[in-house]
C-alpha cells in the first residue's frame, strides 16, 4: 500500500516538475541542500511552461493529474494558513477542466440509482451542459401530476471517481505524515488533520442526498430574504449519485457585460452578494462556502440564485458571538477587548500575553481608521487576523478559515460588479442586526437563561412551549369535532391534577422571571 502511494506521489511530482510548478518557489528562501535539489528537479521542466504564470502552471499540473488533484487544489484554496495567501489566491481561480463522460454512462447511473429506466423517469434527457471533477449536469424535463412539463437539471456523479479519490487520499495521508515527522514547525498546522478535513469534505460532496439537504435548509433559511434564493429539489428523482433540481435560467455573474446590457444595477447586485452571504453566515450560521461567479446566477428580475452546495460552512452560536464581539471591537477601536475575546474563545493559548496580543491586533485595526471605506477590505482584515496565528501559537480554527476564504471570494465577486464597493457601509445593516442580537439586551437575557440550569432552559423554551400548547389545543378541538370526547372520569381526574399544579406552576414561572431579571440587570 505504502509503495503504491509512493509511486503515485512520484508521478505527481514528475507532472508538477514538467509543468513548471517547482519554478514558482523562490530559491533564495531555501537552505543550500534544498536549493540544489530544486535546481535538479527544474531540469525536467518543459520549455513552454516557463512562459506561463504561476497560477496557470499549477492549474495545468493539477488538471493533468486528474479530478482528485483538482479537488485538492480547490480545497487548499480554503487554507491560506497552510499554503500561503498568494498561493491560496491563485488556487481560488482553479476551475475544473475535465471532459464530460458519455451520456450513456450517465443514463446507466440514473437507472441504477433510481431503479427505473431513464425514459420512465424523465420525458427528455439531454447531453451534458457542464462537467466538473466530481459530477456533470444534464438538462431534462419531467411531467408533473397536472400534466405540466417542467425543465430540471440532473447532476450525476462521475463513474469511478469515488475509488480514484480513495486511492489518492492514501498518498495525501502519506505525505502529510512525512511532513509532520520531518518538519516540526508544520505540526501546528496539523497536515494530517487537513487531509482528514479534505477526506470528509469529499465524502460529503459525493453524496448528493446531503447536497439536496443543504439546498433544502438554505431554501428554508432564505425564504423571506430579498433578492436571493436557491433551486428547489426534486426529491423523488434524487439519490446518492443523482441530484435532480430546478433548472435555473439567467446569466452567470461572470458575464458582467451581459448583466449590464440587460439593464441591471451592478452596484446593487454587488451589495446583494455581500449582504446575502453575511445573512447566511452570521444570522443562520450556515453558508455556501463556494460562492464564486460560476455558482451564482442572476434572473431577469434581479434575483440572485446560488447553485452547487457541495461545500458549505457552519458557525455555532458561540462562534458567531465571538466574531460579533471581535468585529464590534474593531469598529470601536477597543483592541484590548478584541484580544480578550480571542483568549475567551480559546483561539489563543492561555500562556500568551493578552497585552502583547492586543498590540498585534492594534497593528491590524489602526490602518482601517482614517482611510476611505472603499479602500478597506473586510476579507483582508480577516486574512491579517489569521496571519498572527503563528506568532502567538494559535491552533488552526477550520471553521473560521472557511469563513475567511469564502469572504475573500465573495468580496472579489462583488468588486467585479462594483470596483468602488464600500464593504463597511454595505455590510452595516446586516452586521448591526447581528451585533444587536448577539451583544444587546436580548442576547444577555438568553445568556442569563442558559446560565440558570434547568430553570433557565425552561424559561428560554417558554415561547416554544406556548406555541406547541396552542397547536395541541387546536388539534384537540379539531379531533373533538370529529367525535373525540373525554369521559366523565378522565375529565374529573384532569381537573384534580390542574388544581394541584396550577399554583406551583405560577410560582415557578414568577421565580424564573425574577432570577432572569436579577441576572440581566444585576
Amino acid at each position: 500500500m505504502a509503495l503504491a502511494s509512493l509511486f503515485r506521489l512520484a508521478r505527481a511530482g514528475y507532472v508538477m516538475a514538467r509543468e513548471g510548478v517547482f519554478g514558482i518557489i523562490e530559491l533564495p528562501d531555501l537552505p543550500p541542500a534544498q536549493r540544489f535539489a530544486l535546481r535538479v528537479v527544474r531540469l525536467l521542466e518543459r520549455r513552454a511552461a516557463k512562459d506561463k504564470s504561476a497560477d496557470k502552471r499549477l492549474s495545468d499540473a493539477l488538471s493533468h493529474l486528474g479530478p482528485s488533484y483538482v479537488k485538492l487544489g480547490q480545497f487548499m484554496a480554503t487554507r491560506p494558513d497552510v499554503v500561503g495567501r498568494d498561493m491560496a489566491q491563485d488556487l481560488t481561480a482553479l476551475q475544473d477542466q475535465i471532459p464530460p463522460f458519455p451520456t450513456e454512462e450517465a443514463r446507466r447511473v440514473v437507472t441504477e440509482q433510481l431503479g427505473r429506466p431513464v425514459e420512465d423517469i424523465f420525458e427528455t434527457f439531454g447531453e451534458p451542459v457542464a462537467a466538473a471533477s466530481i459530477a456533470q449536469v444534464h438538462p431534462a424535463t419531467v411531467r408533473d401530476a397536472d400534466g405540466t412539463l417542467r425543465k430540471v437539471a440532473v447532476k450525476i456523479l462521475r463513474p469511478g471517481v469515488a475509488e480514484r479519490f480513495r486511492r489518492d487520499l492514501k498518498s495525501y495521508y502519506l505525505i502529510a505524515r512525512i511532513i509532520e515527522r520531518l518538519h516540526p514547525p508544520s505540526r501546528r498546522l496539523r497536515p494530517v488533520a487537513v487531509v482528514d478535513t479534505l477526506a470528509r469534505s469529499v465524502e460529503l460532496e459525493m453524496d448528493f442526498r446531503l447536497e439536496a439537504a443543504a439546498l433544502s435548509e438554505m431554501g428554508e433559511n432564505t425564504a423571506d430574504d430579498p433578492g436571493f434564493r436557491v433551486p428547489s429539489v426534486d426529491w423523488p428523482r434524487t439519490a446518492k449519485s443523482v441530484l435532480t433540481m430546478e433548472w435555473i435560467t439567467g446569466r452567470k455573474l461572470s458575464d458582467v457585460a451581459g448583466i449590464e446590457a440587460d439593464g441591471h444595477d451592478l452596484p446593487a447586485i454587488g451589495a446583494n452578494v455581500i449582504q446575502s452571504f453575511l445573512r447566511h453566515a452570521v444570522r443562520d450560521g450556515f453558508f455556501h462556502a463556494d460562492m464564486h461567479q460560476g455558482n451564482l446566477f442572476l434572473e431577469t428580475d434581479g434575483t440572485l440564485v446560488a447553485v452547487d452546495f457541495g461545500i458549505t460552512g457552519r458557525l455555532g452560536r458561540a462562534e458567531r458571538r465571538f466574531l460579533a464581539e471581535i468585529l464590534f471591537g474593531f469598529i470601536t477601536r477597543d483592541y484590548h477587548r478584541v484580544a480578550e475575546v480571542h483568549f475567551e474563545a480559546g483561539y489563543v493559548p492561555s500562556d500568551q500575553d493578552v497585552d502583547v496580543f492586543a498590540q498585534a491586533i492594534r497593528a491590524i485595526g489602526e490602518p482601517i481608521h482614517g482611510h476611505d471605506a472603499s479602500e478597506i477590505s473586510m476579507a483582508r482584515l480577516l486574512t491579517q487576523l489569521l496571519e498572527v496565528t503563528e506568532l502567538f501559537n494559535m491552533r488552526t480554527q477550520t471553521q473560521l478559515i472557511m469563513l475567511q476564504k469564502t469572504m475573500v471570494v465573495v468580496e472579489g465577486v462583488a468588486r467585479t460588479l462594483n470596483p468602488h464597493l464600500d464593504m463597511w457601509r454595505t455590510a452595516e445593516p446586516v452586521v448591526r442586526s447581528w451585533i444587536e442580537q448577539n451583544l444587546g439586551p436580548v442576547a444577555r437575557l438568553q445568556d442569563a437563561a442558559s446560565g440558570l440550569g434547568a430553570l433557565g432552559r425552561l424559561a428560554a423554551d417558554l415561547p416554544l412551549l406556548a406555541d406547541r400548547a396552542q397547536r395541541l389545543s387546536a388539534e384537540v378541538e379539531r379531533m373533538g369535532e370529529k367525535g373525540f370526547r373525554f369521559d366523565a372520569e378522565t375529565a374529573e381526574a384532569i381537573g384534580r391534577a390542574e388544581a394541584r399544579h396550577s399554583r406551583s406552576g405560577r410560582i415557578a414561572l414568577w421565580v424564573i422571571a425574577a432570577l432572569l431579571a436579577i441576572a440581566v440587570l444585576g
